[in-house]
């Protein structure tokens, strides 16, 4: 598919004819990790690394074993890609909680409008975008001339996730157990940890207009306005770790019939909207709640959750299993882009009254009421040791950095660089997200930001006796590095993701491969080191998108989460609590490096 004219204007209609994720020859792999990690090595951790990929490598070995076993796989009918069962691994395999460790948000433009009428105007977005993606009218994404997967959109209605004892699965339509679209009518709404179930498309199939949304939000509002009595609130659930929260799902199940039903409600609705009754005093409170917030008000187990506040400001968070931001921004930015009214004609709207709205109840005994009590207790803990800072440039973004001369995502990342090495005193592991949705059911591939270049730039700039044409030298070698790589990644050259599948090869099918012990590369200093995150980062650039976030990734770890406009640039941090000062040191050098950077560039003679 090399050109336009050959492109569908059906929302699915060009997923078959995607090109398939490349499958790395093991040698190229091996040799961009040992790249990759070098920086990050003494010189007897790479020697013993470099080892670790030698075995890996030799003939007749486990690498060639592991690697002709995917080989295999991928070519495999009905396999779609060799990272097909890599990703519900990496998303439904983790055993830690998913509420702040894998979520995702984003908080909203302000609109001007009150909580009742916001609420009103996102669902009337989100249902219209709904229908049309069930006739498949959502044009699909095309980034220079070439489509992109909108596989994810059939993760953004009716898809939960369900945790299991040792391997979480996901309940979403498009499945042969649900057969095509969502034909469910209703969402779930929150309010003061009271959870209603509300018709939001009539039984013909016409979508309720923004005033009868709005008559329901206050309907459910009234309904809920005494807070559900303390250990009650079965959202709080969704916050533990996840096969301690199956255990507690299998309970509720066993207790009651009516609760099976409850959980259908809520697992089959269309997505959840959450009332909150804060009013965010500024953009940081905002974001803080939307990632992890009142989780007696949150069902974070939802594929989408609308939350807005008691002043209308407004946000989304994500379950992350099936979706990634570029897909949540085309849909926040579908919702947006267009007036109320708009969405609401388009989606043929009419009036139909205040609609149906149900309370959702779950029977409780004394130790399940303990159970969601010690969950509330335990995430709220957790949420208070959790470290925030918004950090806001109204003064620079990426047009800026082009007038510069610079990839402004590179400008960015050695800003990045520079601040951390200025805070903690060292050069430490960056993770950076880059889309790979051009590939046939494409998501994202892992690039390691630090490299010779970048560590070169840090040194640089912390070397007194560097003159400016020194240092300018510096920082553009490193954001040509930079930039070289995350091609690299974008076309599929990445060397983690492929050894970690590798590695999960042998875990699953050792035995029979006769492959019992894990290769040496995996206890590596270059594997450990590399992997251990000292920065994890992700943009996510819409004008609809004041802040994105996420939590941290370890005890170390910073998660810098960033949107990079042509004439602006917020970032969110979050860094476990035990080390915020590092993060506010981070916040501080961040705000002098964009500064320093952009005047280093600025008085180059070169541009003159």
């Amino acid at each position: 598919m090399n050109t336009s004219d050959a492109l569908s204007d059906r929302t699915f209609g060009n997923e078959d004819a995607l090109p398939r994720v490349p499958l790395p020859a093991l040698e190229d792999t091996c040799e961009r990790f040992a790249d990759w990690c070098a920086p990050l090595l003494t010189p007897a951790e790479l020697d013993e690394t470099r080892a670790a990929v030698t075995e890996l490598l030799a003939p007749g070995g486990a690498g060639r074993a592991l690697h002709a076993a995917l080989e295999r796989y991928d070519a495999t009918e009905g396999v779609h890609s060799w990272l097909d069962t890599f990703w519900p691994y990496r998303y439904l395999g983790r055993r830690d909680r998913i509420a702040l460790n894998a979520n995702f948000f984003f908080l909203f433009q302000n609109a001007g409008l009150g909580q009742d009428d916001r609420a009103a105007a996102l669902i009337t977005a989100a249902v219209d975008y709904k229908l049309r993606l069930d006739d498949e009218r959502v044009p699909p994404v095309v980034q220079r001339g070439r489509p992109l997967s909108m596989e994810q959109n059939k993760y953004l209605f009716s898809a939960t996730r369900i945790p299991g004892a040792k391997q979480d699965t996901v309940r979403v339509p498009y499945t042969d157990a649900w057969p095509g679209h969502s034909d469910a009518r209703h969402i779930i709404v929150l309010h003061r940890a009271n959870m209603f179930r509300m018709d939001v498309i009539g039984p013909d199939g016409a979508p309720y207009t923004p005033a009868d949304l709005a008559a329901g939000i206050r309907a459910v509002r009234k309904a809920g306005a005494a807070r559900a009595d303390a250990g009650t609130a079965v959202g709080h659930l969704t916050t533990k770790a996840r096969a301690e929260w199956a255990a507690s799902r299998a309970a509720l199940l066993a207790l009651d019939p009516g609760n099976a039903d409850a959980l259908d409600t809520v697992e089959t609705a269309l997505f959840c909207v959450c009332l909150d009754d804060l009013a965010p005093r500024d953009d940081q409170e905002a974001c803080d709640h939307l990632l992890h917030g009142d989780s007696g008000n949150r069902w974070f187990d939802k594929a989408v959750s609308l939350v807005v506040f008691a002043d209308g400001t407004a946000g989304i968070n994500i379950e992350h299993c099936g979706l990634d931001g570029t897909t949540v921004l085309s849909f926040v930015d579908d919702m947006m882009n267009a007036s109320t009214e708009d969405h609401a004609r388009g989606a043929g709207a009419r009036p139909q009254g205040t609609p149906p709205v149900e309370s959702v109840r779950f029977a409780l005994d004394d130790g399940l009421r303990a159970d969601v009590h010690a969950a509330a207790l335990a995430f709220a803990d957790y949420a208070a040791a959790t470290a925030t800072r918004t950090v806001a440039f109204d003064d620079f973004g990426a047009d800026d950095a082009k007038r510069l001369g610079m990839s402004p995502d590179a400008f960015v990342q050695m800003a990045y660089q520079l601040a951390h090495h200025r805070a903690k005193g060292r050069v430490g592991a960056t993770y950076e997200s880059i889309a790979t949705r051009q590939y046939n059911r494409g998501r994202t591939e892992a690039m390691r930001v630090v490299t010779p270049e970048s560590v070169a730039f840090v040194e640089v700039m912390a070397d007194p006796a560097a003159d400016a044409e020194r240092r300018r030298a510096a920082f553009r070698a490193a954001a040509e590095r930079h930039v070289a790589r995350a091609r690299d990644c974008q076309a599929g050259r990445a060397p983690e993701q492929h050894l970690w599948e590798l590695q999960l090869v042998q875990e699953r099918r050792g035995a029979e491969l006769g492959i019992t012990e894990t290769p040496a590369l995996y206890s590596s200093p270059g594997w450990r080191i590399m992997r251990d995150d000292f920065l994890s980062t992700s943009s996510a650039p819409s004008v609809n998108v004041k802040y994105f976030g996420f939590g941290s990734t370890s005890a170390q770890c910073i998660g810098v989460a960033y949107v990079l406009l042509p004439d602006r640039f917020n970032v969110y941090l979050s860094t476990p609590r035990a080390v915020a000062d590092a993060m506010e040191s981070f916040a501080g050098h961040l705000r002098d490096a964009v500064a320093e950077l952009r005047a280093l560039l600025a008085d180059d003679p070169a541009r003159a």
